[in-house]
């Protein structure tokens, strides 16, 4: 991985330690306290969406790397007449919003912080498809583990547009403490209990990365 110019941005015990003995042992507790609910949301997921469960999707990790995430499936598989998937919204019925809109569907990811491919608070991680449309400044936010959670999503989550994401993710990074990831962790919990700020992808939210960064490139070269 290319380390960005602001890579080498304040190491502290915290950083380097503490935050993820406390990823693995939050994250147990949850798992273990959760587990009754995870089964009835998994059962239900069976019954109402279908085989498989859980929704995969390989995601960019820490330093660039891929990793594989857990999320509950939100939407049908339903195809139209040649075969192809409809669009998100289509097959995002009140089951899948329900999900979405309590941040249910968010649960399996325990296991990716447990594995260590996330932390409970960082950058969340993007479909490696992504990848290639990040700019340097941008690059940072790899530069630790994704996160369940993250500055970015109690400060708008899909309403905001990539780079006002981005621009969360590098101040995040640049300023990582145990007080901070307090702050976002408890402020998550009061979005989510409160619905706020929940989007549909591909519907409500500002597109997809590759094609908004695709467009921007076009009119770049049209100015000139």
């Amino acid at each position: 991985m290319k380390q960005p110019k602001n890579a080498g941005c304040k190491h502290s015990i915290y950083k380097s330690f503490v935050k993820r003995v406390l990823d693995l042992s939050l994250s147990v507790i949850a798992l273990i306290i959760l587990s009754p609910l995870l089964l009835i949301v998994a059962i239900l997921v069976r019954i109402k969406l279908g085989s498989p469960v859980l929704f995969t999707q390989m995601r960019i990790g820490k330093n660039e790397r891929p990793f594989k995430m857990y999320k509950f499936r939100s939407m049908s598989m339903e195809t139209d007449a040649e075969g192809k998937l409809l669009p998100d919204k289509e097959r995002l019925g009140k089951f899948g919003k329900l999900l979405r809109a309590t941040s249910i569907d968010e649960l399996p990811e325990l296991l990716n912080i447990i594995k260590g491919d996330m932390s409970i608070i960082g950058p969340r991680p993007l479909p490696v498809l992504y990848q290639p449309y990040f700019k340097e400044n941008e690059q940072i936010r790899h530069s630790v583990r994704g996160g369940l959670t993250g500055l970015a999503q109690i400060n708008g989550r899909n309403t905001l547009s990539w780079e006002d994401r981005f621009a969360y993710d590098v101040k995040y990074v640049e300023n990582i403490s145990f007080l901070t990831d307090a702050g976002i962790f408890f402020k998550t919990i009061q979005k989510v209990l409160m619905r706020k700020d929940v989007g549909v992808r591909g519907v409500t939210g500002p597109g997809d990365l590759n094609i908004l960064r695709s467009e921007k490139a076009i009119e770049s070269e049209a100015v000139k």
